[in-house]
C-alpha cells in the first residue's frame, strides 16, 4: 500500500508527486497516457515556480532546456498598443515567465520523481474506479494499463487529472460553471529572424475578435477568439476570416498567415472558469483544473495548480487527515475566487462589446492613464507572477 496515489501527471500532480517523495511520504502518479506530448497545454513557467525550483535545486537543470524568456505583456487595441506588465522589474532572480514546452516540463519533472526512492511514476495507467470501503470512504483506485487491471490501495488519493477530472465524476463532485463566453482556435506559424524582438506575450483586439500571440522555442503560438458555441460557424467560413485578421492587426504576422490552410491546422480550446463547491472527499482530494478550471488568458492555470501542489504539500507531510484536506481547501480557495472572479468580469465585458459590435479591448486613454502611473507595470507583473496570496513550500 502506498501513502498516497496521485491520478493526473500534469503540473499540479506531478508537482505534489515531487514533494511528497521528497519529503519520504510513499507516493505513486499514475498518468494515463504514455507520455506528456499533447499540443497546446500551457507553456507558462511563472516566477513563484522557478523561484520554487531554484529552492528545490531543480531550476538551473530545467532552464538547461530551450525555453523563451518572455518580459513583458501587451495590448495592441486599434487605438494604439500599451505594455501593462514588465516582468524585468521584478526584483526576482527569474524576472520573466519562461515559455517552455509543458511537456518538456513534465518529462523533466517526472525524472525527478521517480528517482526519489519513496515515489514512482506510471504512465500508460489509466484509472477507471475509485475503491471504497463499507462506510464509503475511498482507499484507493483501480487502473488499467497493458498488462490488465490493478488495484492500488491507498491511504488517499489525489485527483489531479485536469479540467475533464475523471476522478471527479467518480466522486460525484460537480463542477459549476461561472460563465466563460469565449473559445480559442490554437494553431501554429514559424519565426522569423527580423519578428519583434520585445514580442513576447501580445493580445491583439480587432471589433469582434482578439489573437493571443505567445513567443516559444518552435514558432509563434496563435489564439483566435470565438464566441462561446461559435466553432461550427466558424468551420464553415474557413480560415479566410482568421488570415484577414492576422493580415489587419498584425501585419507582421500577414505572409506567414497565408501558411494557415486548413482548419485541420487549428486545435479548438473550449474556454471554461468552473469550480467544484467541495474539494474533498472522505480519502480524496481534487486540485488545479481537477477541483477549479482557470481560463487560460493570463496563463495562470500552471500557476494556480503548482500552487495547490504547494499548499497540498504543507499538510499532507504531516497529515492525511479529512480535516487536513479541509484545511487546504480553505487555504488555497480565496486565491482561487479572486483570480475566477477577475476572469470571469473579462469574459463579461468582452460578451457586451461583441453584442454591441465595439473591440473587446478595454478602452485605450484609460489602459494609458492606469498604465502610465508610477510602478504600475511592475505591480501587474508581480500580480501575475505570484498570483494572490501565494504559499510558502514549509519544507
Amino acid at each position: 500500500m502506498t501513502d498516497v496515489v496521485v491520478v493526473g501527471g500534469g503540473p499540479g500532480g506531478m508537482m505534489l508527486a515531487y514533494l511528497l517523495g521528497r519529503a519520504g511520504i510513499p507516493v505513486t502518479l499514475l498518468e494515463a497516457h504514455q507520455d506528456f506530448d499533447r499540443d497546446f497545454r500551457g507553456d507558462s513557467l511563472h516566477p513563484y515556480t522557478l523561484e520554487l525550483l531554484d529552492r528545490l535545486g531543480l531550476a538551473d537543470r530545467l532552464l538547461a532546456l530551450p525555453h523563451h524568456k518572455a518580459r513583458f505583456f501587451r495590448f495592441h487595441t486599434p487605438a494604439g498598443s500599451i505594455t501593462t506588465a514588465d516582468y524585468g522589474k521584478l526584483s526576482s532572480p527569474y524576472n520573466y515567465v519562461a515559455l517552455m514546452p509543458q511537456a518538456h516540463f513534465l518529462g523533466f519533472l517526472a525524472a525527478e520523481t521517480a528517482a526519489l526512492p519513496s515515489a514512482s511514476v506510471r504512465t500508460g495507467a489509466k484509472v477507471v474506479d475509485l475503491n471504497r470501503d463499507d462506510d464509503g470512504r475511498i482507499t484507493g483506485v483501480r487502473y488499467r494499463d497493458d498488462t490488465g487491471t490493478h488495484d492500488q490501495p491507498a491511504a488517499l488519493v489525489v485527483g489531479a487529472d485536469g479540467r475533464f477530472s475523471r476522478i471527479r465524476r467518480l466522486a460525484d463532485a460537480p463542477a459549476r460553471s461561472l460563465g466563460a463566453t469565449t473559445d480559442l482556435l490554437w494553431f501554429r506559424l514559424p519565426h522569423r529572424p527580423d519578428d519583434p524582438p520585445d514580442a513576447d506575450v501580445d493580445l491583439f483586439f480587432g471589433r469582434h475578435h482578439y489573437v493571443g500571440l505567445l513567443a516559444g522555442t518552435s514558432g509563434w503560438q496563435v489564439g483566435y477568439s470565438l464566441p462561446k458555441g461559435g466553432y461550427a460557424e466558424a468551420r464553415e467560413q474557413g480560415v479566410g476570416p482568421i488570415r484577414t485578421f492576422l493580415a489587419e492587426q498584425v501585419p507582421w504576422l500577414a505572409d506567414r498567415a497565408e501558411l494557415l490552410t486548413d482548419f485541420g491546422q487549428t486545435t479548438l480550446l473550449s474556454v471554461d472558469i468552473s469550480r467544484v463547491e467541495r474539494w474533498w472527499r472522505p480519502g480524496l482530494l481534487l486540485i488545479g483544473d481537477a477541483a477549479h478550471v482557470i481560463s487560460p488568458v493570463g496563463g495562470n492555470g500552471i500557476l494556480m495548480a503548482v500552487q495547490d501542489a504547494v499548499t497540498a504539500a504543507n499538510h499532507l507531510v504531516r497529515d492525511l487527515s479529512d480535516a487536513a484536506l479541509a484545511r487546504i481547501q480553505a487555504e488555497r480557495e480565496p486565491a482561487i475566487r479572486q483570480v475566477q472572479a477577475q476572469q470571469v468580469r473579462l469574459e463579461q465585458r468582452a460578451a457586451r462589446a461583441r453584442e454591441r459590435g465595439r473591440p473587446a479591448a478595454p478602452p485605450y486613454r484609460l489602459l494609458r492613464l492606469l498604465t502610465g502611473i508610477p510602478g504600475a507595470r511592475a505591480r501587474a507583473a508581480r500580480a501575475n507572477a505570484y498570483g494572490p496570496a501565494a504559499p510558502v513550500l514549509e519544507s
